[in-house]
C-alpha cells in the first residue's frame, strides 16, 4: 500500500494532496470465499450502514455459509434484510460450486469474466472481490458511486465521472489502481464523514 501510494502521489499531484488529508491507507483485506462474495452482493446499491446491518443479521443466522443460504427459507432471508432479487443471487452463488482457490490464479480479465457469469454478480462485484479478497494491485471499480464522487471532488470535475470515462481516466494510475481506489475511498471518508465501502 505504501509503495503504491508513493507512486500515485509522485505521478499525480492531486493524489499527493489527498494523502496529506487521509494519512496512511488501510489495507482492508477480506478472506477469500463465499462469505465475502455474498457480502459484496448484499452491499450492492445500499448504503454501507444498511449493508453492515443486513450482513450482521445474516451472519447471526449462519448465512455466511452456502449450505445455510441454500436451505434457509425465503422468508428468513428476507427478514434479515435481503431483497427478493438478492435472495435469488445468494442462492445462485451458493449453489454454483465455485472453486475459490482456482480464482486466485486467473488473470484479471478472466477472473471478472468467470465471476460475472454467475447470476447477481456484475463487474463492480467482481472488481471489489478481486481488490479486497484476492489483493489484486491493479483493479478498479469505476462503477462505484463513492469512488466517482471522490474523484469529482479531488479532481474538481463538474460532475461525477461516468463509468466508462472513469475507467479510461484510471488507466493512468496503473499498476496501482487498487491503491488509487483505496485512496479515493479514504478521501471520500474525510470529505463526507461517511464510509464509501464496507
Amino acid at each position: 500500500m505504501a509503495e503504491g501510494a508513493a507512486w500515485l502521489a509522485a505521478a499525480e499531484p492531486r493524489f499527493a494532496e489527498a494523502l496529506e488529508l487521509t494519512g496512511k491507507l488501510p489495507l482492508r483485506r477480506r478472506p477469500e470465499g463465499f462469505a465475502t462474495l455474498f457480502s459484496a452482493i448484499v452491499s450492492q446499491q445500499v448504503s454501507t450502514a444498511s449493508a453492515s446491518a443486513i450482513w450482521g443479521r445474516l451472519e447471526t443466522m449462519g448465512a455466511a455459509e452456502p449450505d445455510v443460504v441454500l436451505t434457509a427459507t425465503d422468508e428468513a432471508l428476507r427478514a434479515a434484510g435481503l431483497s427478493r432479487q438478492k435472495v435469488v443471487y445468494g442462492r445462485a452463488i451458493a449453489g454454483a460450486g465455485l472453486d475459490f482457490d482456482a480464482l486466485r490464479d486467473l488473470p484479471d480479465a478472466e477472473l471478472v469474466a468467470v465471476l460475472t457469469r454467475l447470476k447477481g454478480i456484475g463487474v463492480w462485484t467482481a472488481e471489489i472481490y478481486a481488490m479486497f479478497s484476492l489483493g489484486r494491485a491493479d483493479m478498479f471499480a469505476p462503477g462505484d458511486l463513492a469512488l466517482q464522487e471522490a474523484a469529482a471532488r479531488l479532481f474538481r470535475l463538474p460532475s461525477r465521472p461516468r463509468e466508462r470515462a472513469f475507467r479510461a481516466m484510471a488507466e493512468a494510475w496503473s499498476p496501482w489502481r487498487s491503491v488509487a481506489a483505496r485512496l479515493l475511498w479514504a478521501y471520500y471518508r474525510v470529505g463526507t464523514g461517511r464510509e464509501g465501502v464496507r
